[in-house]
């Protein structure tokens, strides 16, 4: 008779397998700007700290080989928001309006089909690039549909490492956390999720800004991770000599590397990074805290995603730009109840293009025709299902990576070529592009490079204001 009950209770909750209470389940959609796989349920760096995100991806499926379709903002979150490629769009860099763009100028972005479905759709901080919000995807948005994130303090003075390296900089500062503006965005998203009523599901989005430049949080997190104590990224000398001219280019060397190893700044970078990283995880505590406090776990589907990783010396390189597994790998994972089970891992390739059609899957949306991923749920639901898609990403018209379970080969405009073997070769040190005997995995994976490679989107707003100048 009991397991009767139990059974009458989950055809209540459980409708197209997924928790939904009396309708569809909300989303909370959850960005991280600049976190790379530096988290410890990922194992990215052995001295990060991320005990909250643990527990969160702990409470559904975290996809440990997920990859940005394109390795800087932009790009990355426009296709992400409207499911189209950057390759497709035209839109390949940050300084390109998206909306400018003449395929995605009338795109309907992911909130937008929300509320084209009946959700209150609303938000807070960082979830399109900075430069380029959009306020036909939001009903309302904290602190402004213009302004998207709060102010962060800043030290005294800028260029506080000696590199004279605009934004690129770190250090500690002598504020509270409720000084930061991710602090205030969770704030914001806590009070949305406890004491709003809703007479519609909703689509809530928190974007938090930090681990991106400048590496300015409260000094707590720094002495969390004592300078003299810091691990450096592992690497090897001469990481580059086997890489084509284009992948030099990218990763410029002389730049911002270069300069770092000149001024002893290595550790200090990253534990910069790692400082940020921990500020990050402490304010996705307090937003599961109130969404706890909320009542809305049951009936709540939780994305969190980072939009790019990012290089903190290998390869010679800083930042993203590259089309390398340290730019390309992301954060992401997916709480669905009555769908995902608590602590479970993919290890298949995914993009974060996938998750436009998985949120319209798992809320019983209609599709959209136009969007190029595909939706996960097989694979939320059985983390060793058949999955035979390798996972792409564009940097640049007609540069891309295609990265499998076990291969990363990279195609640039120029035809140069890399490939790695991550069975063997985790950090990609030696690429074997040149050998005749992989030539069969090269034209493999090539297969599933887009073959629309659009030219770059014109920044309409620039010009537009050059015109009426002239």
């Amino acid at each position: 008779m009991r397991r009767m009950i139990c059974a009458c209770f989950l055809s209540v909750i459980l409708i197209g397998g997924q928790a939904v209470g009396a309708g569809r389940p909300n989303v909370l959609f959850i960005a991280v700007d600049d976190l790379n796989d530096w988290i410890s349920a990922l194992g990215g760096h052995p001295q990060s700290r991320t005990p909250n995100i643990d527990k969160l991806v702990a409470r559904g499926m975290l996809f440990t080989d997920a990859h940005c379709a394109a390795p800087l903002c932009n790009a990355s979150r426009a296709s992400l928001l409207t499911g189209i490629r950057p390759s497709t769009s035209g839109v390949y860099q940050n300084n390109q309006p998206w909306r400018d763009s003449p395929v995605l100028k009338d795109a309907v972005t992911l909130p937008q089909h929300f509320m084209q479905n009946g959700y209150a759709a609303l938000g807070s901080g960082k979830i399109y690039h900075g430069a380029y919000p959009d306020p036909p995807s939001w009903q309302e948005y904290w602190p402004s549909q213009k302004t998207n994130k709060p102010a962060d303090p800043k030290p005294d003075h800028i260029n506080q490492n000696g590199l004279k390296r605009a934004h690129f900089d770190w250090a500690p500062l002598d504020v509270e956390d409720s000084a930061m503006g991710d602090h205030q965005v969770v704030d914001w998203v806590g009070d949305v999720l406890k004491t709003r009523k809703f007479d519609k599901p909703f689509f809530l989005g928190c974007g938090l800004y930090r681990p991106h430049l400048p590496w300015y949080v409260p000094r707590p997190y720094f002495e969390a991770h004592p300078l003299g104590q810091v691990k450096l990224p592992v690497v090897i000398d001469d990481d580059l000599a086997d890489v084509p001219a284009m992948g030099r280019k990218f990763a410029k060397p002389q730049g911002d590397h270069a300069i770092v190893v000149k001024h002893d700044q290595w550790a200090a970078g990253v534990q910069g990074y790692l400082a940020s990283i921990s500020f990050t995880d402490a304010q996705v505590g307090r937003l599961m805290e109130a969404f706890d406090a909320s009542g809305h776990a049951d009936d709540t589907i939780i994305v969190l995603w980072s939009d790019h990783g990012w290089h903190l010396g290998e390869k010679e390189h800083w930042r993203k730009f590259t089309l390398w597994e340290r730019s390309t790998r992301v954060v992401f994972a997916i709480v669905a109840p009555g769908v995902t089970k608590p602590g479970s891992r993919c290890d298949q390739p995914v993009n974060l293009l996938d998750i436009y059609p998985t949120l319209i899957d798992l809320c019983g949306l209609a599709a959209r025709s136009e969007l190029e991923g595909v939706s996960l749920r097989p694979l939320l639901e059985n983390p060793q299902a058949d999955w035979n898609r390798p996972s792409v990403t564009t940097f640049g018209q007609n540069n891309h990576a295609a990265r499998d379970k076990r291969w990363r080969y990279i195609r640039y405009a120029d035809g140069s070529e890399e490939l790695y073997d991550h069975d063997t070769d985790p950090n990609e040190w030696t690429n074997l592009a040149d050998q005749s005997k992989y030539d069969s995995v090269k034209r493999r994976l090539a297969s599933s490079l887009p073959t629309i490679n659009a030219a770059p989107s014109t920044n309409e707003r620039k010009k537009k204001r050059k015109s009426n100048k002239e």
